[in-house]
């Protein structure tokens, strides 16, 4: 409680509590996060199990349409899978690879840009070397290559998006590195003999933070935007386990047939999903920018 109410009496509180695209973003936010953490206990299917499925409730509209089943709130698919339960199970999905992919890719692309912007030399060079012939490449096309070369796969994907998203954080890293390791204070840190990576992690890291918390925040949105076009495309997560991004594949032979609600709903909730991440985002840019205050 004291924690909290240190927090709410912070000046960046005071401003998120006005902000309303912050206020709105971060509803939307926590919404899907209890959707895709207690829902599935709430769902009336589990979309995952074939048992549960019934060919005879294939193509039910919403519930609001003429012809829909109040057990099917916003319809089903061509299997008869509750188009809500395959949207709860799809969020988890989406969620899970967007800030798993993120966190991996931002461990590993900040310790190359930490070691690149404060040893210099040689080791800067050829990492940054590999940055520049991976960022020559479109991400896409490069994650496309990865799972078509090894396969579909939950843990698969999150390594390729992984492998794709790691530059951007090392790149970023490295440059704001490069401005803080000749300050007075990491003057000092050499001085009073503290090893390089102590300074590194303890002096240097936590200055360069903000600017990571900002482009993680954003690239959570993108991974999901990226995870579901590779789902679409049928080299993403199996289709026992369908995301968000399948889901609309599911449904877009049937789009202009008039089963419309197969692909339009899921492809809104992802729509929903980055608009509020990329909404926190833009809040936190704002605040953690110093050139904005």
């Amino acid at each position: 409680m004291t924690v909290m109410k240190r927090f709410g009496e912070t000046e960046i509180f005071y401003r998120f509590v006005r902000n309303r695209g912050a206020v709105i973003g971060f509803c939307i936010v926590t919404a899907f996060l209890v959707l895709a953490l207690v829902g599935p206990y709430l769902t009336p299917q589990n979309p995952y199990d074939l048992r549960s499925l019934d060919l005879a409730d294939a193509y039910k509209p919403p519930a609001w349409l003429e012809g829909g089943d109040l057990r099917f709130p916003l319809g089903t698919d061509a299997q008869g899978r509750d188009m809500l339960s395959g949207v709860v199970y799809g969020s988890r999905i989406s969620l899970a690879m967007g800030v798993g992919a993120m966190l991996c890719s931002c461990f590993i692309g900040t310790l190359v840009g930490l070691v690149a912007g404060y040893w210099g030399g040689k080791p800067d060079a050829i990492l940054m070397r590999i940055v520049d012939v991976q960022l020559s490449f479109p991400a896409m096309m490069v994650a496309l290559f990865i799972m078509s070369a090894f396969g579909r796969g939950f843990w698969k994907l999150l390594a390729a998006l992984t492998l794709v998203g790691w530059v951007i954080y090392a790149r970023t890293v490295r440059g704001a590195v490069l401005a803080e390791r000749d300050r007075e204070y990491v003057d000092a840190a050499r001085v009073i003999g503290l090893p390089p990576f102590r300074i590194v992690l303890r002096h240097v890291l936590p200055n360069v933070a903000t600017s990571l918390i900002v482009i993680a925040t954003m690239q959570v949105g993108t991974v999901i935007l990226t995870e579901a076009t590779l789902s679409y495309l049928g080299v993403g997560v199996p289709v026992t386990q369908p995301s968000l991004g399948l889901l609309v594949k599911n449904g877009y032979d049937v789009l202009f047939s008039g089963q419309w609600w197969v692909s339009v709903l899921p492809g809104l909730f992802i729509m929903l999903l980055v608009f509020g991440i990329n909404l926190l985002g833009d809040f936190l840019r704002d605040e953690l920018n110093p050139r904005l205050k």
